[in-house]
Protein backbone atom coordinates (compact mmCIF):
# COMPACT_ATOMS: atom_id res chain seq x y z
CA UNK A 1 0.00 0.00 0.00
CA UNK A 2 1.26 3.86 -1.28
CA UNK A 3 -0.06 7.12 -0.54
CA UNK A 4 -0.02 8.68 -3.46
CA UNK A 5 1.00 12.36 -4.09
CA UNK A 6 -2.16 13.83 -4.10
CA UNK A 7 -3.08 11.99 -0.94
CA UNK A 8 0.03 13.12 0.82
CA UNK A 9 -0.37 16.74 -0.34
CA UNK A 10 -3.98 16.55 0.89
CA UNK A 11 -3.41 14.91 4.44
CA UNK A 12 -0.86 17.34 4.35
CA UNK A 13 -2.86 20.24 4.05
CA UNK A 14 -5.03 19.50 6.26
CA UNK A 15 -2.67 19.09 8.99
CA UNK A 16 -0.94 22.48 8.69
CA UNK A 17 -4.74 24.32 8.08
CA UNK A 18 -8.50 24.49 8.39
CA UNK A 19 -8.76 23.97 5.09
CA UNK A 20 -11.04 21.31 4.28
CA UNK A 21 -11.05 18.94 0.91
CA UNK A 22 -12.53 16.07 -0.50
CA UNK A 23 -10.26 13.33 -0.24
CA UNK A 24 -9.37 9.86 0.13
CA UNK A 25 -6.05 10.25 1.72
CA UNK A 26 -5.17 6.59 0.77
CA UNK A 27 -6.32 3.27 -0.75
CA UNK A 28 -4.85 -0.11 -1.19
CA UNK A 29 -4.59 -3.51 -0.11
CA UNK A 30 -8.09 -3.61 1.36
CA UNK A 31 -7.26 -0.39 3.38
CA UNK A 32 -8.82 3.21 2.95
CA UNK A 33 -8.64 6.57 4.74
CA UNK A 34 -11.03 9.56 4.12
CA UNK A 35 -11.59 12.97 5.45
CA UNK A 36 -15.12 13.97 5.17
CA UNK A 37 -17.62 16.56 6.58
CA UNK A 38 -19.27 19.72 5.94
CA UNK A 39 -19.29 23.44 6.95
CA UNK A 40 -22.40 25.47 6.45
CA UNK A 41 -23.24 28.84 6.98
CA UNK A 42 -26.79 31.44 7.37
CA UNK A 43 -27.89 34.52 7.79
CA UNK A 44 -31.31 34.97 9.82
CA UNK A 45 -32.78 34.12 13.38
CA UNK A 46 -32.31 30.44 13.94
CA UNK A 47 -32.69 29.05 17.29
CA UNK A 48 -31.67 25.41 18.47
CA UNK A 49 -28.90 25.01 16.03
CA UNK A 50 -25.60 24.07 17.20
CA UNK A 51 -24.04 27.04 18.51
CA UNK A 52 -26.50 29.46 17.40
CA UNK A 53 -28.89 31.52 19.32
CA UNK A 54 -32.34 33.51 18.64
CA UNK A 55 -30.93 36.57 16.80
CA UNK A 56 -30.53 37.93 13.77
CA UNK A 57 -27.24 37.28 12.65
CA UNK A 58 -24.93 35.22 11.17
CA UNK A 59 -24.97 31.45 12.45
CA UNK A 60 -23.95 27.72 11.68
CA UNK A 61 -26.71 24.94 11.10
CA UNK A 62 -24.60 21.46 12.10
CA UNK A 63 -21.05 21.71 10.57
CA UNK A 64 -18.55 18.63 11.47
CA UNK A 65 -15.72 17.12 10.25
CA UNK A 66 -14.62 13.24 10.10
CA UNK A 67 -11.93 10.82 9.64
CA UNK A 68 -12.92 7.73 8.70
CA UNK A 69 -10.89 4.21 7.97
CA UNK A 70 -11.83 0.37 6.58
CA UNK A 71 -10.04 -2.52 6.27
CA UNK A 72 -10.75 -5.85 4.89
CA UNK A 73 -9.41 -8.68 7.38
CA UNK A 74 -10.76 -11.52 5.33
CA UNK A 75 -13.81 -13.62 4.84
CA UNK A 76 -15.88 -11.29 4.00
CA UNK A 77 -15.55 -9.23 7.29
CA UNK A 78 -14.28 -5.02 6.87
CA UNK A 79 -13.52 -3.66 10.24
CA UNK A 80 -14.01 0.24 10.10
CA UNK A 81 -13.48 3.71 12.95
CA UNK A 82 -14.79 6.64 12.81
CA UNK A 83 -14.29 9.82 14.75
CA UNK A 84 -16.34 12.45 14.21
CA UNK A 85 -16.77 16.07 15.73
CA UNK A 86 -18.79 19.18 15.64
CA UNK A 87 -16.97 22.44 14.61
CA UNK A 88 -17.26 25.47 16.02
CA UNK A 89 -16.10 28.42 13.61
CA UNK A 90 -17.66 31.39 14.08
CA UNK A 91 -16.70 32.79 17.34
CA UNK A 92 -12.87 33.07 17.92
CA UNK A 93 -11.53 31.53 20.57
CA UNK A 94 -13.68 29.44 22.09
CA UNK A 95 -13.30 25.67 21.98
CA UNK A 96 -13.46 24.73 18.07
CA UNK A 97 -14.38 20.83 18.32
CA UNK A 98 -16.62 18.65 20.06
CA UNK A 99 -17.66 15.01 20.04
CA UNK A 100 -20.19 13.59 18.01
CA UNK A 101 -18.94 9.81 16.68
CA UNK A 102 -16.73 7.61 17.51
CA UNK A 103 -16.49 3.44 16.93
CA UNK A 104 -15.15 1.11 15.62
CA UNK A 105 -17.58 -1.59 13.63
CA UNK A 106 -17.34 -4.81 12.08
CA UNK A 107 -19.59 -5.93 8.77
CA UNK A 108 -20.02 -8.91 7.23
CA UNK A 109 -22.24 -9.06 4.12
CA UNK A 110 -24.46 -12.10 5.98
CA UNK A 111 -23.75 -12.02 9.55
CA UNK A 112 -24.35 -8.21 9.70
CA UNK A 113 -22.93 -5.47 11.60
CA UNK A 114 -22.01 -5.04 15.36
CA UNK A 115 -20.55 -1.26 16.16
CA UNK A 116 -19.53 -0.54 19.81
CA UNK A 117 -19.01 3.44 20.46
CA UNK A 118 -20.73 6.94 20.41
CA UNK A 119 -22.56 6.11 17.45
CA UNK A 120 -25.73 6.56 15.39
CA UNK A 121 -29.14 4.51 17.48
CA UNK A 122 -30.77 1.76 15.65
CA UNK A 123 -34.03 4.25 16.92
CA UNK A 124 -32.74 7.03 14.86
CA UNK A 125 -32.69 4.26 11.89
CA UNK A 126 -36.85 4.45 12.03
CA UNK A 127 -37.40 8.13 13.00
CA UNK A 128 -34.56 10.19 10.65
CA UNK A 129 -37.10 9.79 7.70
CA UNK A 130 -38.36 13.41 8.40
CA UNK A 131 -34.94 14.63 9.38
CA UNK A 132 -34.17 15.37 6.02
CA UNK A 133 -33.94 18.84 5.38
CA UNK A 134 -31.05 21.29 6.08
CA UNK A 135 -32.28 23.72 8.58
CA UNK A 136 -36.12 22.66 10.05
CA UNK A 137 -36.96 19.08 11.07
CA UNK A 138 -37.44 16.75 14.15
CA UNK A 139 -36.46 18.82 16.58
CA UNK A 140 -37.83 16.36 19.04
CA UNK A 141 -35.44 13.74 18.20
CA UNK A 142 -32.30 15.36 19.58
CA UNK A 143 -33.77 16.19 23.64
CA UNK A 144 -31.34 14.48 25.36
CA UNK A 145 -30.63 12.05 22.56
CA UNK A 146 -26.94 11.02 23.45
CA UNK A 147 -27.80 9.94 26.89
CA UNK A 148 -31.24 7.97 25.59
CA UNK A 149 -30.38 7.29 22.43
CA UNK A 150 -33.32 8.79 19.92
CA UNK A 151 -30.20 9.85 17.71
CA UNK A 152 -26.81 9.74 17.97
CA UNK A 153 -25.85 7.39 21.28
CA UNK A 154 -23.15 7.55 23.69
CA UNK A 155 -21.54 4.78 24.70
CA UNK A 156 -23.71 1.84 22.51
CA UNK A 157 -22.99 -1.18 21.40
CA UNK A 158 -25.31 -2.33 18.32
CA UNK A 159 -25.85 -5.13 16.08
CA UNK A 160 -27.37 -4.25 12.86
CA UNK A 161 -28.71 -6.52 9.40
CA UNK A 162 -30.81 -6.54 6.75
CA UNK A 163 -32.06 -9.54 4.58
CA UNK A 164 -33.28 -9.07 1.41
CA UNK A 165 -36.27 -11.29 0.29
CA UNK A 166 -35.92 -10.22 -3.35
CA UNK A 167 -35.25 -6.83 -5.11
CA UNK A 168 -38.97 -5.01 -4.17
CA UNK A 169 -38.48 -6.42 -0.49
CA UNK A 170 -36.48 -6.42 2.26
CA UNK A 171 -36.37 -6.54 6.45
CA UNK A 172 -33.91 -4.99 9.13
CA UNK A 173 -33.27 -5.26 12.64
CA UNK A 174 -31.51 -2.76 15.22
CA UNK A 175 -30.44 -4.18 18.74
CA UNK A 176 -28.66 -1.30 20.76
CA UNK A 177 -27.41 -1.53 24.39
CA UNK A 178 -26.13 1.51 26.94
CA UNK A 179 -24.71 0.70 30.06
CA UNK A 180 -25.42 2.36 33.42
CA UNK A 181 -24.44 5.85 33.64
CA UNK A 182 -24.48 7.60 36.87
CA UNK A 183 -24.90 11.51 37.44
CA UNK A 184 -25.85 11.95 33.90
CA UNK A 185 -27.78 15.51 33.17
CA UNK A 186 -30.69 15.76 31.21
CA UNK A 187 -33.00 18.44 30.37
CA UNK A 188 -36.38 18.60 32.24
CA UNK A 189 -39.15 20.32 31.79
CA UNK A 190 -41.71 20.97 35.07
CA UNK A 191 -44.66 23.29 35.64
CA UNK A 192 -45.60 24.10 31.99
CA UNK A 193 -42.72 26.18 32.18
CA UNK A 194 -41.67 26.57 27.87
CA UNK A 195 -37.67 26.76 29.34
CA UNK A 196 -35.81 23.63 30.28
CA UNK A 197 -34.03 22.87 33.14
CA UNK A 198 -30.95 20.77 33.76
CA UNK A 199 -31.50 17.46 36.12
CA UNK A 200 -28.93 14.52 37.26
CA UNK A 201 -29.75 10.98 37.07
CA UNK A 202 -28.85 7.83 37.43
CA UNK A 203 -29.45 5.88 34.50
CA UNK A 204 -29.80 2.21 34.33
CA UNK A 205 -28.76 0.12 31.28
CA UNK A 206 -30.86 1.01 28.18
CA UNK A 207 -32.16 -1.08 25.23
CA UNK A 208 -33.79 -0.27 22.30
CA UNK A 209 -34.98 -3.18 19.30
CA UNK A 210 -35.92 -1.69 15.48
CA UNK A 211 -37.63 -3.39 12.43
CA UNK A 212 -38.07 -1.73 9.15
CA UNK A 213 -39.44 -2.97 6.05
CA UNK A 214 -38.50 -1.53 2.54
CA UNK A 215 -41.39 -2.83 -0.77
CA UNK A 216 -41.20 -0.95 -3.74
CA UNK A 217 -40.18 2.65 -2.51
CA UNK A 218 -42.15 2.59 0.63
CA UNK A 219 -40.50 2.33 4.00
CA UNK A 220 -42.08 1.36 7.47
CA UNK A 221 -40.33 1.50 10.56
CA UNK A 222 -40.86 0.34 14.68
CA UNK A 223 -38.56 1.24 17.49
CA UNK A 224 -39.07 0.33 20.82
CA UNK A 225 -36.58 1.86 23.73
CA UNK A 226 -36.39 1.69 27.76
CA UNK A 227 -34.34 1.75 30.74
CA UNK A 228 -35.07 3.06 34.16
CA UNK A 229 -34.12 6.67 35.10
CA UNK A 230 -34.04 7.45 39.06
CA UNK A 231 -33.48 10.89 40.83
CA UNK A 232 -34.26 11.89 44.50
CA UNK A 233 -37.52 11.34 44.08
CA UNK A 234 -37.65 8.10 42.63
CA UNK A 235 -37.58 5.30 39.78
CA UNK A 236 -39.08 5.38 36.65
CA UNK A 237 -38.71 3.59 33.38
CA UNK A 238 -37.95 5.92 30.10
CA UNK A 239 -39.10 4.30 27.38
CA UNK A 240 -40.54 5.43 23.97
CA UNK A 241 -42.19 3.97 21.06
CA UNK A 242 -41.91 5.22 17.45
CA UNK A 243 -43.15 4.48 13.80
CA UNK A 244 -42.28 5.71 10.78
CA UNK A 245 -43.80 5.53 7.21
CA UNK A 246 -41.99 6.94 4.05
CA UNK A 247 -42.16 6.74 0.18
CA UNK A 248 -39.38 7.62 -2.34
CA UNK A 249 -36.04 9.26 -2.03
CA UNK A 250 -35.56 12.62 -0.32
CA UNK A 251 -34.82 15.32 -3.09
CA UNK A 252 -35.47 12.76 -5.95
CA UNK A 253 -38.99 13.28 -7.31
CA UNK A 254 -41.95 13.03 -4.47
CA UNK A 255 -41.45 12.41 -1.04
CA UNK A 256 -43.03 11.98 1.61
CA UNK A 257 -42.70 10.82 5.45
CA UNK A 258 -44.61 10.62 8.74
CA UNK A 259 -43.30 9.64 12.54
CA UNK A 260 -45.31 9.12 15.57
CA UNK A 261 -44.49 7.81 19.09
CA UNK A 262 -45.76 7.41 22.49
CA UNK A 263 -43.30 8.37 25.28
CA UNK A 264 -42.86 8.30 28.97
CA UNK A 265 -40.30 10.00 31.12
CA UNK A 266 -38.78 10.08 27.68
CA UNK A 267 -39.02 13.47 26.04
CA UNK A 268 -37.96 16.27 28.58
CA UNK A 269 -38.66 13.73 31.68
CA UNK A 270 -42.29 14.52 30.88
CA UNK A 271 -44.48 11.55 32.35
CA UNK A 272 -46.27 11.13 28.87
CA UNK A 273 -46.03 12.92 25.62
CA UNK A 274 -46.35 11.99 22.15
CA UNK A 275 -45.20 13.41 19.32
CA UNK A 276 -45.44 13.74 15.64
CA UNK A 277 -44.20 14.58 12.41
CA UNK A 278 -44.99 14.72 8.76
CA UNK A 279 -42.74 15.74 5.77
CA UNK A 280 -43.50 16.35 1.92
CA UNK A 281 -40.93 17.27 -0.28
CA UNK A 282 -40.66 17.44 -4.36
CA UNK A 283 -36.78 17.35 -5.87
CA UNK A 284 -36.69 18.27 -9.12
CA UNK A 285 -33.98 17.52 -11.55
CA UNK A 286 -32.67 21.33 -12.04
CA UNK A 287 -31.39 20.41 -8.35
CA UNK A 288 -33.96 22.62 -6.51
CA UNK A 289 -36.10 20.48 -3.68
CA UNK A 290 -39.11 22.36 -2.28
CA UNK A 291 -40.36 20.92 1.30
CA UNK A 292 -42.88 21.29 3.65
CA UNK A 293 -43.06 19.85 7.36
CA UNK A 294 -45.21 19.71 10.23
CA UNK A 295 -43.79 18.64 14.14
CA UNK A 296 -45.68 19.25 17.12
CA UNK A 297 -45.00 17.13 20.95
CA UNK A 298 -48.12 16.69 22.77
CA UNK A 299 -48.08 17.16 26.87
CA UNK A 300 -50.85 13.90 26.75
CA UNK A 301 -50.98 13.98 30.80
CA UNK A 302 -52.13 17.35 30.97
CA UNK A 303 -53.37 17.83 27.84
CA UNK A 304 -50.97 20.92 26.80
CA UNK A 305 -49.15 21.43 23.62
CA UNK A 306 -45.50 21.51 24.27
CA UNK A 307 -44.59 22.88 20.75
CA UNK A 308 -46.24 22.92 17.30
CA UNK A 309 -44.15 24.27 14.72
CA UNK A 310 -44.35 24.24 10.34
CA UNK A 311 -41.39 24.84 7.91
CA UNK A 312 -41.52 25.69 4.57
CA UNK A 313 -37.99 25.21 2.50
CA UNK A 314 -35.77 25.53 -0.44
CA UNK A 315 -32.43 23.67 -1.36
CA UNK A 316 -31.18 23.92 -4.69
CA UNK A 317 -27.63 22.18 -5.34
CA UNK A 318 -25.64 24.69 -7.56
CA UNK A 319 -22.99 21.86 -7.79
CA UNK A 320 -22.06 18.31 -6.58
CA UNK A 321 -20.86 19.37 -2.79
CA UNK A 322 -22.83 23.21 -2.63
CA UNK A 323 -26.32 23.27 -1.31
CA UNK A 324 -27.68 26.36 -1.13
CA UNK A 325 -30.52 26.68 1.63
CA UNK A 326 -33.19 28.99 2.95
CA UNK A 327 -35.95 28.30 5.28
CA UNK A 328 -39.13 29.88 7.30
CA UNK A 329 -40.69 28.09 10.42
CA UNK A 330 -43.71 29.38 11.52
CA UNK A 331 -44.55 29.18 15.36
CA UNK A 332 -47.56 27.57 15.35
CA UNK A 333 -48.19 28.02 19.19
CA UNK A 334 -48.29 26.18 22.71
CA UNK A 335 -49.53 25.87 25.96
CA UNK A 336 -46.58 26.88 28.06
CA UNK A 337 -45.42 29.99 30.12
CA UNK A 338 -42.81 31.84 31.09
CA UNK A 339 -43.04 31.99 34.63
CA UNK A 340 -43.83 29.59 37.33
CA UNK A 341 -47.24 31.12 38.43
CA UNK A 342 -48.67 30.28 34.67
CA UNK A 343 -49.64 34.23 34.33
CA UNK A 344 -46.95 34.81 31.50
CA UNK A 345 -47.70 33.06 28.19
CA UNK A 346 -44.80 32.21 25.68
CA UNK A 347 -44.54 33.99 22.88
CA UNK A 348 -44.35 32.63 19.14
CA UNK A 349 -41.14 32.65 17.88
CA UNK A 350 -40.85 32.57 13.79
CA UNK A 351 -37.34 31.86 12.74
CA UNK A 352 -35.83 32.04 9.24
CA UNK A 353 -32.43 31.55 7.53
CA UNK A 354 -31.14 31.85 4.03
CA UNK A 355 -27.19 30.37 3.77
CA UNK A 356 -24.93 27.38 2.18
CA UNK A 357 -23.56 24.08 3.19
CA UNK A 358 -20.32 22.95 1.36
CA UNK A 359 -19.45 19.07 1.65
CA UNK A 360 -15.93 18.43 1.42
Amino acid sequence: MKMTNLAMAVATTFLASTSAFAAQVYSGDGTSLAIGGYVDVGVGERDGAIYSDADFQVHQISPRLNVEGKKEIGNGVTVDAKGEWAIKYLDAGDTSFTTRLGYIGVTHEQAGRLVVGTQWAPYYDVVKVTDQPIAFASDFIYENHNQLGSARAEKMVSYRNKFEINNELSFGIGLGWQGEAAGSSLKVRNDNIAKTSSGDFDLDDRVQVAVTADFMGFGLGYVYSGGDISDAGGSEDAKSQMVSLKYGTYGKGLYAAIVYGQNDYFYDVMEETEQFEGLIAFGLDNGINISVNYETVEDDKNNKTVFSQSAVQVEYTITSGLVAFAGYQFDLGNDLYDDVANTIPAADEDQYTVGARYFF
